[in-house]
């Protein structure tokens, strides 16, 4: 990755020894089979109101503009976010969000243990206002399907509100959306055509 570094540590949290860093998650999170987290940069940050964002790998043309214009809006607000940014529209999000100095909390689906932090990461690094937090260890080298589903659910847990830019029929983010609502968790989402499975499942949409 061009112009990474590894100079942040790497802080490890263990519930035995750090309960109410973990009072923050949801009910829904398995403490017991993740009992530790890492993290890397300002860790007050995971104590906020956060919105969880997630976004489908196939997005309309439609929605990839609405989503950026809400990471303006996010960005402008001084909103803080949560989520994998994994998807290409989550990294464009991140991008828009990254110029701002609204926190940001970054949960990748694999290890940080050796982490290479991109260079343009590294400013809101020192300025406490981005935080790289994951639920696995080091074993978990790469991203995987599976860690991606556990990492939706850590983010998911993470957050008091939840905002689903697009989830396309069929997707493994339109069945985490329908698994948190039947779960009572409320989902807000772009009021459009393109987001009618959302909305059918029983998500808000929002203008």
């Amino acid at each position: 990755m061009r112009g990474a570094c590894m100079k942040h540590e790497v802080r490890r949290i263990d519930f035995s020894k750090s309960p109410a860093f973990f009072m923050g998650l949801g009910d829904e999170w398995n403490i017991e089979r993740y009992p530790t987290l890492w993290a890397i940069g300002e860790t007050d940050l995971f104590k906020g109101e956060l919105v969880a964002l997630f976004c489908s790998r196939k997005c309309p043309g439609r929605v990839v503009r609405k989503s950026h214009d809400f990471a303006d809006e996010l960005r402008i607000r001084g909103t803080p976010v949560i989520g994998g940014f994994q998807t290409p529209v989550e990294k464009m999000v991140f991008d828009v969000l990254l110029k701002g100095s609204q926190p940001i909390v970054l949960c990748p689906a694999r290890g940080i243990q050796r982490m290479r932090i991109p260079s343009e990461w590294s400013a809101s690094l020192d300025e406490g206002g981005l935080l790289i937090i994951s639920p696995f260890g080091p074993r978990q080298r790469r991203a995987s399907v599976a860690s991606a589903d556990v990492r939706n659910r850590f983010v998911a847990a993470s957050a008091a509100r939840l905002f689903f830019l697009h989830a396309s029929a069929g997707s493994r983010t339109l069945s985490l959306a329908e698994v948190l609502l039947t779960e009572g968790r409320d989902i807000e989402t772009f009021d459009m055509q393109d987001n009618e499975p959302l909305m059918r499942l029983g998500a808000k949409g929002v203008r």
